[in-house]
């Protein structure tokens, strides 16, 4: 990501804590609490979208699943039509493979030579 100077535009690297064409100041932003926003595979009731909300902003799952409820009688369904545009459009988490997995590398199936090459299948018995 590309870091600025705010006074003189100049590009800085991410490391710069006062710009060198100027003298200024350099303030990070902070960054983002929580996680970013995504349906999490576990922990859902329903689509997570609750869950990946709370887990994005740091709030208690418990009291926004709680606030979607009572949002949704109080408002003619207008927090349903939130929470569907929600589970459209937050993207799902993603699941993470094993740092050794290889599909089709050693060790699967099926072992040898395939198809077999006698009739029947199965190696001539001696």
């Amino acid at each position: 990501m590309p870091f600025y100077c705010q006074r003189c535009g100049s590009s800085l690297p991410p490391s710069a804590r006062f710009c060198s064409n100027c003298g200024n100041v350099v303030t990070a932003a902070p960054p983002p609490p929580g996680r970013p926003l995504v349906r999490p595979i576990a922990g859902r009731q329903i689509a997570g979208v609750c869950i990946g909300v709370a887990q994005a902003n740091g709030w208690d799952v418990t009291l926004v699943r709680i606030l979607t409820v009572v949002g949704c009688l109080f408002t003619s369904g207008l927090v349903g039509v939130a929470y569907l545009a929600g589970w459209i459009g937050i993207p799902e988490e993603s699941i993470a493979m094993p740092v050794g997995f290889q599909p089709g590398g050693p060790g699967t199936y099926p072992p040898g030579n395939y198809p077999p090459t006698t009739p029947g299948g199965y190696p001539p018995s001696v």
